[in-house]
């Protein structure tokens, strides 16, 4: 391809590329992408991108990695996992740009040497064969890259690397436009779509030989810009040069050395050489053969104005030793540029620098200090010290360099001058030896600041308890302006705002509550409002009622009992007789209780019973229905050993029926017949008699699970006289724990408590959930972090129940981020208490931006955080927020949101009450916890110091007042975590897709959607979660993979310790063997060689993706 249809060829890959601009979504890319994603960046985009920034100043090198090492911390404190990639033939693109070649190698020599970051510098461009087994191999979510470079040229290359990435299903992020702020980074996303994937596919020879193509020009572009500096040398003579300089100083300098010192001596010594033969060349091919070497040749400067410039160049470089950075920062801006004559000079020596650290390996048995990789050289520096020898020196001014510094030059020097060998030199001092101006002459070479006028820098003077408290003692040392200033008394003295009427109408101000639409008059007689008012609770209530079956309770105002802290009275030696009749009576209740189910039972046993003979699976639903009524131990124990025959008839008949027609077995049966026997062994088994446990173990025996029976009763097990092929016949296959867990996996049981809590009458409450009832019986608040259905709203409804309960004007605000959350919470509250509220109070009420109803009239309001930030902000509101007790957020995860995230933090600073925070996805529980706590201390000393301002006018009156006093003075100003990581139910993934017409969910496994390279690097993520079945399916991926393995015994569903002996396999079990394997699998990984991690790669995570 020649170079015109090559042009032609990029121009159309640049206007796909810009096609695809606009269409690009400007989003988080951390929390909503790469959370926990590797993603890459493009080294390259990198350096244009912070080269190009506009606060840069040239030469300030030290300033460009500042700029470089914020990005990259930015991305690695909001969690980014990443890799920089260098491309060897984006090198070619700065062949104009000989100022960022060294640069661009510092800059790779300086993350590889002095950062933790990965950085990757093996593969010659994007369209290598190497590149695409990493990217196969890695998998990054995305990849950094930059849209525009510094020439059309480096464009190309960067668009060949975004279409390459495209097309191996890559996504994009352009580096440019990009905004950060405390939890995201906002970008460009252009994901990777199907049609830009299949452009390099119908182009994908054409794209190779365009790439071919481009980079031979780069390559001779090059070749044609060192020619003019360095005449005949070749790349490999430049190159030998420089690996004989260097040895030759590591001759000279044994002891080592830092990298400044080396670069500068080396460099200086080098170009020095190279500007010795450049002029030696040009005076050869000059018509005037007498023309001296050391006399100017076609505006060519001589070698001793060039040793000059190299003498300042290391005093700049001693001054970097020495100097402070805060001497270096005030330093004079020197605005004059380098004169032309000497370019060629400064572009050698910027070549020469590229080629020394190019060769940085060949210290690699030396004592190099890398450490200040990032400061090299300051042109700054070096401009005020050549504007000092130019113009102040020559007038008198004095520099006394000191000895230190003066030795360390006078080193420096002297080092130059042995590695040149060619030429002598000179001495080191004077440094000018030519009155040659170096700077051009301009008419103010300084920045001259004098002559702008300064305005009087200062505060202007307030007076605020607010800012003084906050601020404390920093005042004294603050300016403030003068009151006479003219910036103070030109200030426009505004009348204070003091109106609370509008002045044509003089009705009373509005605020945003007061604007929102009402659902109804709730304060009118009116028939039709109050039949709308009604229609609205019936409606409430039928929707509650829908989402949850809980039966309505009717709450009643105690009276406050505050809590004694004295010892508890030790317990009487005998009951008193009011004690035995009461005990008395409650066991003839329960014994009446029983005979009531029992009763129940008698009647309904017979059409159960029935059901289960005719359809197994509608009468397993009656029973259960039955068992969730039923409070009778004893009567749950005799139902359940109904439903256990009827089961082990059903899978008899079954399996004689299969062994006649060869069908599958329906594996269903013998899971529900493990479920009775699961709820019998783990629920009641100190009411389980001889007959019960020997029914269990023929059941057992009937499935295979001979083992298991045996445990449980051996006496059946020795006289049952099933032959050994009705055995066959009856049994599973398989054993019981891979039973278990392949089948029963959502059957399995929790580990839970059997004691009541006295607080919770519909369930025994897990010792987690408890620890949330102590935080709102302890007026405490609280960062709740659980997952979904895990019971973790519950605390908010006890909450609910308990401020219901103390008084009849205390409120209780419920915060959620949606309508849609707000609606359901109100039917949810409606259908489960019922109050009745003097003065026209209700019990719920709801404020959002669409409509309100019963916003200041309820003692639950609930609301979104926008609403409740205009209450708590409007003065006229404020004796409402006086009645809030507690503050329930739910999803509180939305502090970290892109929008509203704001008011979420408003609102949590701003409440002077308790507060409850739930959320099922807060990846720093612990940091946002201390944040709130810090916040309670400060309310909790500020609350302290107007106590103290108010007891010295507390009277009878405030006495009296007790009651309202001691709700708001009593909370507590702790701030708890409660942590719960288990769920009730698993989640499994499904894809969803189309085959043959027809719609297809298939299963995909977990270890599907990480690369051995990620569980390498940082294990398995923690909320990564395997069900029980997919935990088998690992380990027999595992198994097939490697039939050796020397823990395959051990790690064996039926041999493994947790499981041994086990009847009933609990969920907490599974989990344990779920750790195990991940684990192994985790070792195995980090201590394979890089053929195994492939391997493993496409033989478990092939095997794993779609199992069922």
């Amino acid at each position: 391809m020649g170079l015109k249809e090559c042009t032609v060829f990029l121009k159309k890959i640049s206007e796909l590329v810009l096609n695809e601009m606009p269409k690009a979504d400007y989003s988080s890319i951390f929390n909503d992408f790469a959370e926990s994603e590797f993603f890459l960046i493009d080294g390259d985009s990198l350096l244009v991108t912070c080269f190009c920034e506009k606060s840069l100043k040239q030469g300030q090198e030290l300033h460009f990695f500042y700029l470089v090492e914020c990005y990259l911390m930015d991305l690695i404190r909001k969690g980014g996992q990443f890799a920089i990639v260098f491309f060897k033939d984006a090198e070619y693109a700065y062949f104009n740009f000989p100022e960022i070649i060294p640069l661009r190698t510092a800059l790779i020599l300086h993350l590889q040497q002095n950062t933790t970051i990965d950085v990757l510098t093996k593969f010659s461009g994007c369209l290598s064969q190497e590149w695409e087994i990493f990217l196969e191999k890695s998998c990054p979510y995305f990849l950094i890259v930059a849209d525009e470079g510094l020439n059309n040229l480096q464009t190309y290359l960067f668009n060949f690397l975004i279409i390459q990435s495209w097309a191996m299903k890559v996504n994009v992020v352009i580096s440019s436009g990009q905004e950060s702020d405390i939890l995201r980074l906002y970008a460009f996303f252009m994901p990777s779509k199907l049609k830009n994937q299949e452009f390099l596919k119908k182009n994908e020879q054409k794209i190779e030989n365009a790439y071919k193509t481009l980079i031979k020009h780069l390559e001779e572009c090059r070749v044609l810009v060192l020619a003019t500096l360095f005449g005949n040398l070749k790349w490999k003579n430049i190159m030998e040069e420089t690996c004989e300089t260097i040895s030759l100083l590591k001759q000279l300098w044994p002891e080592g050395s830092d990298i400044r010192r080396v670069l500068c001596v080396t460099s200086c010594s080098m170009t020095l050489r190279m500007y010795y033969h450049f002029l030696e060349n040009r005076r050869k091919t000059a018509s005037d053969e007498k023309t001296n070497i050391q006399k100017v040749v076609n505006n060519c400067l001589t070698l001793q104005e060039m040793e000059d410039l190299c003498k300042l160049h290391c005093l700049s470089v001693v001054f970097l030793l020495h100097l402070p950075l805060s001497q270096r920062a005030s330093t004079r801006v020197i605005i004059s540029p380098w004169i032309k004559d000497i370019q060629t000079f400064l572009k050698m020596k910027k070549w020469c620098e590229y080629f020394i650290l190019h060769n940085i390996n060949i210290f690699e048995f030396w004592n190099l200090n890398l450490i200040h990789l990032c400061d090299l050289s300051d042109e700054i520096l070096l401009k005020n010290i050549a504007f000092y020898y130019e113009n102040e020196n020559v007038q008198g001014l004095h520099l006394n360099l000191g000895n230190v510094i003066a030795k360390d030059y006078e080193h420096l020097w002297n080092t130059v001058s042995k590695l040149v060998r060619k030429f002598d030199v000179g001495k080191p001092f004077p440094l000018r030896m030519t009155k040659l101006h170096f700077l051009e002459k301009n008419p103010l070479p300084i920045k001259d600041i004098s002559k702008e006028k300064m305005p009087n820098l200062g505060f202007i003077p307030v007076s605020s308890e607010v800012v003084h408290e906050f601020v404390g003692d920093i005042l004294k040392d603050l300016p403030f302006l003068k009151s006479n200033d003219p910036i103070v008394t030109s200030l426009v003295k505004h009348k204070e705002f003091d109106e609370l009427v509008h002045w044509h109408s003089h009705r009373l101000l509005s605020d945003d509550h007061d604007r929102t639409k009402c659902q109804f008059d709730e304060k009118s007689r009116n028939p039709y409002y109050l039949k709308s008012a009604q229609k609205y609770y019936v409606f409430q209530r039928f929707y509650g009622n829908s989402l949850e079956s809980v039966s309505s309770k009717l709450i009643v105002t105690q009276a406050i009992k505050p809590k004694n802290f004295s010892e508890p009275k030790s317990k009487k030696a005998k009951e008193t007789k009011a004690e035995i009749i009461t005990r008395e009576n409650k066991k003839r209740l329960l014994a009446k209780e029983e005979q009531k189910e029992e009763k129940k039972w008698n009647v309904l046993s017979f059409s159960i019973e029935e059901e289960l003979k005719e359809n197994l699976n509608s009468g397993i639903k009656n029973l259960e229905d039955f068992l969730k009524l039923c409070k009778s131990n004893l009567v749950k124990v005799k139902v359940e050993m109904v439903g256990l025959t009827a089961c082990l008839k059903a899978w008899k008949e079954h399996c004689r029926g299969q062994e006649k027609g060869k069908t599958t077995k329906d594996l269903s049966i013998a899971v529900q017949m493990m479920r009775r026997i699961h709820s019998l062994m783990e629920k009641y088994p100190e009411f389980l008699q001889e007959a019960d446990l020997q029914l269990i173990a023929r059941c057992l025996q009937y499935l295979g699970f001979d083992e298991l029976a045996n445990s449980l009763s051996p006496t059946e097990v020795a006289g049952d006289d099933i032959k050994e092929k009705k055995k066959n016949i009856y049994s599973v296959g398989i054993g019981p724990v891979r039973f278990q867990l392949q089948y029963m996996g959502h059957y399995l049981l929790r580990d839970e408590r059997k004691d009541p809590d006295p607080r919770v009458q519909d369930f025994i409450p897990d010792t987690w959930q408890r620890e949330l009832l102590d935080v709102v019986d302890n007026n405490e608040s609280a960062v709740i972090v659980a997952p979904t259905s895990s019971g973790k709203t519950y605390a908010s409804y006890y909450c609910m129940e308990k401020v219901l309960k103390e008084s009849d004007e205390g409120v209780v605000v419920y915060v959620a981020p949606t309508k849609a959350l707000v609606n359901q919470v109100a039917a949810t509250v409606y259908s489960r208490y019922t109050k009745n509220i003097p003065n026209g109070g209700s019990l719920c009420g709801v404020f959002t931006r669409e409509y309100r109803h019963e916003t200041l009239n309820s003692q639950v309001l609930i609301t979104v955080p926008a609403c409740l930030e205009i209450l708590l902000l409007a003065p006229h509101r404020q004796a409402w927020v006086k009645k809030i007790r507690y503050v329930i957020f739910d999803e509180v995860h939305c502090l970290g949101g892109e929008i509203g995230a704001e008011i979420w933090e408003h609102l949590l600073v701003m409440i002077r009450c308790p507060f409850l925070a739930l959320s099922a996805t807060i990846s720093n529980p612990e940091h946002l916890t201390e944040w709130l706590q810090s916040i309670k201390w400060y309310w909790k000393q500020t609350d302290s110091i107007i106590e103290k301002n108010n007891a010295s006018k507390r009277n009878d009156g405030y006495r009296a007042n007790f009651h309202k006093d001691y709700l708001r003075m009593k909370q507590s100003y702790k701030v708890r975590l409660v942590l719960h990581g288990e769920r009730y139910n698993d989640l499994e993934k499904h894809i969803c897709s189309v085959k043959h017409g027809e719609i297809y969910f298939d299963h995909f496994h977990p270890c599907a959607a990480l690369t051995t390279d990620h569980i390498e690097r940082y294990g398995f993520p923690s909320d990564l979660i395997l069900s029980p079945r997919e935990t088998v399916q690992l380990y027999d991926t595992m198994f097939e993979f490697w039939e050796s393995w020397p823990r395959a015994q051990e790690l064996c569903p039926e041999k493994f310790l947790h499981f041994k002996d086990k009847i009933v396999i609990k969920k907490l079990d599974a989990r344990k063997y779920e750790e195990s394997l991940k684990a192994e699998l985790t070792n195995w990984i980090k201590n394979g060689n890089a053929e195994e991690k492939l391997y493993i790669k496409s033989s478990i995570w092939g095997h794993t993706s779609y199992a069922y």
